[in-house]
C-alpha cells in the first residue's frame, strides 16, 4: 500500500502533516501495535521535509504515547494506553482507540470463600459470589489480569452466559437492569506473582499497576468488585482538578 501523505493546509507545520498521516493509518488499523512506523529518512522523503522535522514529528509521538522508539530497531505503534479518569468499561476503553476488545478467560465459576471481598460488597459472611478473572489484550499482547467479584444470588444466571466477547457493563444493564454510576478506587503498585507473570508475559517480580475498586449501581449499591494488574508503561493514570 502506498504510504498516506496528505495535502498541506495553509500554515499547517510539516511535522503535523507527519503526524496526521501516521494518525490516519493507526485509525483506520493500517497499522496496528507493535507493527513498526516508516524510520525518519522514509517519511522525510515521502513528505518531502528535513530529517529534522520527521523526527521531531516522531519525537512528538513518541511523547504522547502513541509510538515507541526503540533504540536500534526502530519506531513502532505502541499498545493503547487506558486513561482511568471515567469509569468505563474495557469494551468501551478499547472503542475509544478504534479498536476491538479482547479478552481471555482464566476462571469463571461462583467462589464462596471470600471473606474480605465479601465484606467489600456489604455483603454477609461467607456470600457466594461469581468470579470471573480474564487476561485483556491490546490487539494480541496481554496488558492486564483482571479479576471480577459479583454477588452470586444478585445475578442468576451469569456465570456460563457466553460474555466472553461482550462487555460485563452492557450485559449488567441490559439484561440485570443494573446501571453503574461510580467507582471508589485503590491503586498502588505491586510485582508480578509467578502466576500473573506467566498470564500477561513479564518476568516474575515486574512492577504492575494494581488498581482494586468497589463499582456502585445508580442505586447507590455496591455490585462489583474489581481488581485489575496491569503491565508498567501500558497504562497512563490521567487526574483531572478543577477549584
Amino acid at each position: 500500500m502506498k504510504p498516506y501523505a496528505p495535502k498541506a493546509r495553509f500554515g499547517e507545520p510539516a511535522y503535523r502533516r507527519i503526524q496526521t498521516a501516521i494518525r490516519r493509518r493507526i485509525e483506520a488499523a493500517e497499522l496496528k501495535p507493535g507493527d513498526i512506523v516508516d524510520s525518519e529518512r522514509e517519511l522525510a522523503r515521502i513528505h518531502k521535509v528535513s530529517l529534522m522535522t520527521a523526527r521531531h514529528a516522531l519525537a512528538d509521538l513518541a511523547r504522547e504515547g502513541l509510538v515507541e522508539r526503540r533504540h536500534g530497531a526502530g519506531t513502532f505503534v505502541a499498545p493503547p494506553k487506558i486513561h482511568f479518569n471515567k469509569l468505563m468499561s474495557y469494551s468501551e476503553q478499547m472503542a475509544s482507540r478504534g479498536l476491538a476488545a479482547k479478552s481471555q478467560v482464566v476462571r469463571w465459576g461462583v467462589v464462596a470463600d471470600e471473606p474480605e471481598i465479601s465484606a467489600r460488597l456489604s455483603l454477609p459472611g461467607p456470600a457466594p459470589l461469581i468470579e470471573i478473572i480474564r487476561v485483556r489484550l491490546a490487539g494480541d499482547e496481554p496488558f492486564a489480569l483482571e479479576s471480577c467479584y459479583l454477588p452470586a444470588d444478585d445475578f442468576p444466571g451469569l456465570v456460563g452466559g457466553g460474555i466472553e466477547h461482550g462487555s460485563l457493563f452492557a450485559t449488567l444493564e441490559n439484561e440485570y437492569g443494573v446501571g453503574l454510576a461510580y467507582a471508589d478506587e485503590e491503586i498502588d503498585a505491586t510485582a508480578a506473582d509467578l502466576k500473573t507473570a506467566e498470564l500477561i508475559s513479564v518476568p516474575r517480580g515486574s512492577p504492575l499497576l494494581r488498581i482494586r475498586q468497589i463499582i456502585f449501581s445508580t442505586k447507590g449499591r455496591a455490585s462489583l468488585y474489581v481488581v485489575g494488574l496491569y503491565r508498567s508503561g501500558r497504562h497512563t493514570l490521567l487526574i483531572r482538578r478543577f477549584r
